[in-house]
């Protein structure tokens, strides 16, 4: 039952990926959005710094972006348990089609492990907000960590054992639980999602605790 309900919530991830890519305008909270953007004015008058097409136009190079640095758990942090989602990462594509060959000597020591992994709890998942016995955890509070153009290893799904329950936040919180690779059950249908991708998740947390 619990993996119908998590099945209807993909569908329901699906459409909206579908949509979206048939349709690539932005919605009308994006475009307020943009346009407050446009608008916004520093505070003490100072011109705000430039975007980078801006700033190509203007010198003739564009800047180029910071890259995000990767932080793995120090041997005594994995050791207690203590794990984040960089140490989940591995070299794979968005939407590319997993491979299980693709998984590192890392990962696969801490299948059937109990761990704490701090992340957001994913509200667009939900059926309700309290009492919540499975969810999506994402290393950040954007809508892009979970399906479509999202990164496979950026995602953890998180299913409560018997008698425990959660309620949503918009805070990062830790969860609790033993960590599981699952190369199976979060399948797309039929092995094939949009964008050419395999999977939603393979990553699970049997929760015991979320606080």
């Amino acid at each position: 039952m619990m993996f119908l309900r998590f099945a209807m919530i993909v569908s329901s991830i699906l459409l909206v990926g579908i949509s979206q890519a048939a349709n690539p305008q932005l919605t009308n909270h994006q475009q307020q959005q943009a346009s407050a953007s446009e608008k916004k004015v520093s505070v003490t008058g100072a011109p705000e710094a430039q975007t980078g097409d801006q700033a190509k136009n203007a010198g003739g190079i564009a800047p180029a972006r910071p890259k995000v640095e990767v932080r793995k758990s120090s041997d005594s942090s994995r050791a207690k348990g203590d794990i984040n989602f960089d140490d989940l990462s591995f070299k794979l594509e968005k939407d590319a089609k997993f491979n299980p060959g693709l998984l590192t000597d890392e990962i696969k020591k801490l299948d059937g492990v109990k761990v704490k992994l701090r992340g957001y709890i994913l509200p667009s998942t939900l059926f309700k907000e309290t009492n919540i016995d499975q969810f999506v955890l994402v290393r950040d509070n954007q809508e892009c960590c979970f399906g479509p153009g999202a990164a496979l290893f950026d995602c953890v799904i998180v299913e409560m054992v018997p008698g425990k329950t959660t309620d949503f936040v918009t805070r990062p919180v830790t969860v609790e639980g033993r960590f599981k690779i699952d190369t199976e059950k979060y399948k797309y249908p039929n092995g094939v999602g949009p964008r050419g991708a395999s999977h939603f998740a393979i990553f699970k947390i049997d929760g015991v605790k979320v606080k």
